[in-house]
């Protein structure tokens, strides 16, 4: 049996990784060398890379817990009563995953950790008992954190100031080699779920470095693209974005497309191929092994839960999973919108009218929308904090689905995936929120959307928190842009508005001004007879376009998040772009866009039967276009067949629209609230207070009669704080019922309106 994820041509000789051909084969370019120089030196820069000493106190570190969990197993080998013989040939191993065992590390990064132990070892009473009990001991290990109850059990802690993950596994064996593969099949043979989850992350690691072509590129082009994620804020899986494992398979299929590519070329197509991708289909490393275990792999064939999944990544070891199953329509529209953004920019690049900074700038989240969601917790105690910030954290995604369920996709939401605190309030945190109407779909004058009953069933789940505790406090607000708090910017002082020009606002600004003179060539000689009125409008158009041109925010904005201009109103671009252009001329940025491929791609991935561009049928063979001439420019050459490299066992699924499972727990509450139209009180349901749950009417928001029952002075504040239904916790003290406070819907005015408003 072949090695995974090698294929062969048609002649038998010719050998690639992956599940089909490469798209070029072409060598590194001068240009290449020297913009991959340029790149390492940005990320040396930035200061991704560790320093030899605290590599060093890493490599201690795991030695000493891998000394520490063979005493612990020969421990507990002894008190269960084996013979000596049993208790020294017992043993516990550990393995790194993860971002350590990827290479890609940076300072001060978690290290995740696999213990393997044998099959007497178990999982609640020994490694949560025991070995708990022996790191709590000892004063290296602050931090201690345990979480059995997880999806994947860990054990946080602080060992010598090194912040390390921990993971068990038991396996069916009752003496763990020295020499353990954990690669082999069997070694999954008698074991339970949490021990396959927990064994996946080591698998998939090591698999993922056998499936590259060349390991130190992979890494260098890993660096870079999670650098790029976190500053554009689409790194964070629990957000429902992407984390670390989802962003390495993703460019070891770029480095398996562009086998002999260096780094800065790897970029510049990972943006090429990911703007053009027809997702669901998936993105696979090897082919997808049913294996011999029986055990539940990645089919949405198969497996009703699979179709829910909008953007599956697939992890290379048996079982195969779909890594990124907490991506929503919302924030897969953001992270294609950035990709987009990332593509042009190093089209630029290579044209010498941008550079590594323009890539990397930083996402301005707290200018890019007008409407918020503010999301404030608090607690009694740091530990209290940490355990709720935790929770809280893993339920926001839950959040997103139920408003986009709600509003029926036209609201969309952007989670922020960081954290914020302001310094003078003590053990609390903030997660913030954007709220954006979709974009490209006809607007109702005054058309409102009413979160209440999402954001009802969100602090419903949230409450069901089985370690609640008093003190343990959440609330959900609207917020304005302009009021946003101060704490949530760098030095907790609010900037003005700058008026840096960056690429994409000369980028856009070139494009206006071509188009304006094309248009006033081909006008000569018409302009007596447009008239006073149609000069004037003209100047409007160019001067508001001029004051949204100059503004860093518009300019570090992916292409269709610059449709939201200061008042919040939703204004197209091309609308003020939409001067006659010649046919050679780009019209207008809606026209850029009509041109990118269709992602609602639906057919069979053996065999793919699409003309392209109208005329072009789509075949078997690679386009030696593609291979002879990797072009840089995102020409006809330039455009890929995305159905060539995603081919698989399987047919691009339709995602469902339905509820998925984790919103099913929501269901009984929800359908209380619909029958009665009431409120919950002690239990029962109030009558006669319906009106506060569903309001009979729609109720616009205005500032200027926010109640003063509020918790927050900030005047834009709105609390969206229904009274709730006490939680039915699995264990510990219920969660106290707030106060009922008075409750909005979101009013976006349509353009229209606010042209009237001012006028």
């Amino acid at each position: 049996m072949g090695s995974p994820g090698l294929s062969n041509r048609s002649s038998g000789q010719q050998r690639w990784l992956g599940i089909t051909e490469p798209i070029s084969l072409s060598g590194p370019t001068e240009y290449d060398v020297a913009k991959t120089r340029e790149l390492e030196k940005y990320l040396q820069d930035a200061g991704l890379y560790e320093n030899q000493e605290e590599a060093i106190c890493r490599e201690e570190v795991l030695g000493r817990l891998d000394q520490i969990v063979k005493i612990w197993v020969k421990t507990i080998s002894r008190a269960k009563g084996f013979n000596e013989q049993m208790v020294q040939e017992a043993n516990a191993k550990i393995f790194t995953f993860g971002s350590y065992r990827l290479g890609v590390h940076g300072p001060g990064a978690d290290i995740d950790v696999l213990c393997v132990g044998p099959r007497h070892a178990t999982r609640d009473e020994d490694f949560f008992g025991e070995l708990h009990k022996m790191l709590s001991e000892m004063p290296e290990v602050t931090e201690l954190h345990p979480v059995p109850d997880a999806h994947v059990p860990v054990m946080g802690f602080k060992f010598n100031g090194v912040s390390m993950d921990l993971l068990y596994a038991k396996l069916s064996l009752w003496v763990i080699p020295e020499d353990l593969d954990l690669s082999q099949e069997a070694i999954l043979q008698n074991t339970d779920e949490q021990t396959v989850r927990s064994l996946n992350g080591c698998r998939v690691t090591d698999q993922i470095l056998r499936l590259v072509p060349n390991i130190q590129n992979f890494r260098t082009t890993l660096r870079c693209m999670k650098l790029w994620a976190k500053r554009r804020g689409v790194y964070s899986n629990v957000a429902g974005f992407l984390g670390g494992i989802n962003w390495a398979l993703l460019v070891a299929r770029i480095c398996q497309l562009y086998p002999n590519a260096l780094p800065s070329m790897l970029v510049s197509r990972f943006f090429r191929v990911y703007t053009q991708w027809h997702w669901p289909n998936p993105v696979m490393l090897c082919a997808i092994e049913e294996g011999s275990l029986g055990l539940q792999v990645w089919n949405p064939r198969r497996n009703p839960k699979d179709k829910y999944h909008i953007m599956p990544i697939i992890t290379p070891a048996y079982p195969c999973m779909n890594s990124s199953y907490n991506v929503s329509s919302s924030t897969l529209r953001i992270m294609t919108e950035e990709f987009q953004r990332g593509h042009e920019i190093c089209e630029a690049m290579e044209a010498n009218t941008a550079d590594w900074d323009t890539l990397f700038e930083p996402y301005p989240f707290f200018e890019a929308h007008k409407n918020y969601l503010w999301i404030d917790i608090s607690a009694e105690n740091a530990d209290d904090l940490r355990n709720w910030k935790g929770w809280v954290k893993s339920r926001m995604r839950q959040l997103t689905l139920k408003i986009e369920r709600d509003t029926f996709g036209m609201l969309q939401c952007h989670p922020h995936p960081d954290d914020f605190s302001d310094k003078s309030k003590h053990l609390h945190c903030s997660y913030f929120m954007g709220l954006q109407r979709k974009q490209g779909v006809p607007t109702t004058e005054g058309e409102q959307f009413d979160l209440r009953l999402a954001v009802d069933e969100f602090k419903h789940t949230v409450g069901m928190y089985n370690q609640w505790k008093p003190g343990m406090d959440i609330s959900v607000s609207h917020v304005k842009r302009r009021n946003i708090p101060a704490f949530v910017f760098p030095s907790g002082v609010r900037p003005n508005r700058p008026s840096k020009v960056t690429w994409e606002s000369k980028r856009s600004s070139e494009l206006r001004i071509s188009g304006h003179g094309q248009a006033e060539k081909s006008q000569q000689g018409k302009v007596a007879a447009l008239g006073a009125n149609d000069d004037r409008k003209r100047k409007q158009a160019e001067d508001s376009t001029d004051d949204l041109r100059n503004s860093k925010v518009f300019s570090s904005l992916p292409p269709s998040s610059r449709e939201v201009l200061e008042d919040g109103n939703p204004v197209s671009i091309a609308s003020s772009c939409s001067v006659k252009c010649d046919d050679t001329e780009v019209n207008s940025m809606s026209e850029q866009k009509s041109e990118k491929p269709d992602l609602n791609y639906s057919g069979e991935y053996p065999s793919v039967d699409r003309e392209t561009n109208g005329s072009e049928k789509s075949n078997s063979h690679i386009n030696p276009l593609l291979t002879a001439t990797d072009t840089s420019s995102f020409n006809e050459a330039g455009k890929l067949d995305i159905e060539k490299i995603t081919c698989g066992p399987y047919d691009a699924h339709q995602v469902l629209s339905g509820e998925p499972d984790e919103l099913e727990d929501d269901l009984q509450y929800r359908n209380q609230i619909k029958d009665f139209g009431g409120n919950l009180k002690n239990g029962n349901l109030d009558s006669t207070n319906s009106e506060s749950v569903v309001a009979a009417e729609p109720v616009f928001f205005q500032e200027e009669n926010i109640s003063s029952t509020h918790i927050y002075s900030n005047g834009g504040l709105e609390e969206l704080e229904p009274t709730e239904l006490t939680a039915p916790l699995l264990s510990g003290n219920p969660a106290p019922v707030p106060q009922r406070k008075p409750l909005i819907r979101l009013n976006f005015t349509s353009l229209g309106k606010a042209a009237d408003r001012s006028s």
